[in-house]
Formats: structure tokens, sequence, C-alpha cells
């Protein structure tokens, strides 16, 4: 089994939490063991703006699959749960994103490892440093604590009280 494989889980249309638990079960069924799930942000839509704010979340996963499948998986588990893929950056009942698989760096037509804008987006970052703060970006060479301070996003990103809902 590898460890070390992240998740960014987002949805921004219908019931959120629950596209999100969705997602979470799907793949503790379909790819392998989630290890450690960080709260529940909520983050207004980034690229294309004008659309509802997103709840997104960081999980941690352990499996044997390699990351094209893993992929394969994920898109199938996002078209399961009801994604339609109309326009990028748009409204989505549900988006999986590989962030990390391990050290490894990646990149073919499909997938680029690590995913290239986990510097960039503060709304992967937060959640990302709430259960893997130490882990280190493989080509940036820098943890991920590192990387938040460095971001220079203004989107805000708020943690949702899930304990409410």
């Amino acid at each position: 089994m590898t460890e070390g494989i992240f998740l960014l889980l987002g949805s921004n249309l219908g019931d959120k939490l629950s596209h999100l638990s969705q997602a979470i079960s799907k793949i503790e069924e379909q790819i392998g063991k989630v290890e450690k799930v960080s709260s529940i942000y909520e983050t207004a839509a980034w690229g294309k703006t004008n659309q509802p704010s997103f709840y997104n979340q960081v999980i941690k996963i352990s499996t044997s699959l390699k990351p094209l499948q893993i992929l394969k998986i994920v898109l199938q588990i996002e078209y399961e749960i009801g994604r339609k893929r109309f326009e990028k950056w748009g409204a989505r009942i549900i988006d999986i994103d590989l962030l990390y698989y391990q050290n490894e760096v990646f990149t073919n037509q499909e997938l680029t490892i690590p995913h290239p804008q986990i510097q960039n987006r503060k709304f992967t970052l937060i959640p990302l440093c709430e259960i893997a703060q130490e882990f280190i970006h493989p080509t940036l060479k820098v943890t991920q604590q590192q990387l938040l301070e460095q971001c220079d996003d203004i989107l805000e990103v708020i943690k949702l009280n899930t304990s409410n809902f």
C-alpha cells in the first residue's frame, strides 16, 4: 500500500456536504483506505467567479493503485455522483483532484502530479496544511505550510463548523 496520496474534493452545486461525503465513501470503497480527512472549507469560486461558493476538503489515502488508475476511478466516481463536464472551472456537483502521489513527479496528457496549481490556491493549501503541513512538495522542495505562507491567493477560505448542519 502506498501512503502520502492526497486528493482535493470540491462541490458548489446541490447538497454540497452530501456530495463530499458520497465522494469519500466511494473513494474508500473503490480506491483505498482514507487515512485523514480535513475540515470542510468554504471559498468563493476560483477561475470562473460568477458561480456559487465551493465547499472543499482534502483527504489522505493509501492504496496499491497507480496514479492513472486512481484518475480513471475518480472520474467514474464524479460521474456516479452526477458531475457533468460543460466548461473549464464551471460549477460542479463534485470535483476530485489528485494533488500528490507520494513524492512522485508525473506528467502526461491526462494527469500532472503534483497538481500544477497547489501553490496558487489557498482553498487547497489550507485544508492540506490541516492534515499534512510538513509534507514536502517534490519539485518545489518546501512544506505545505511554507507554500501557504508564500501563496498570494486573496480569496477568503472559511472553515465550516459542520456540527451545525
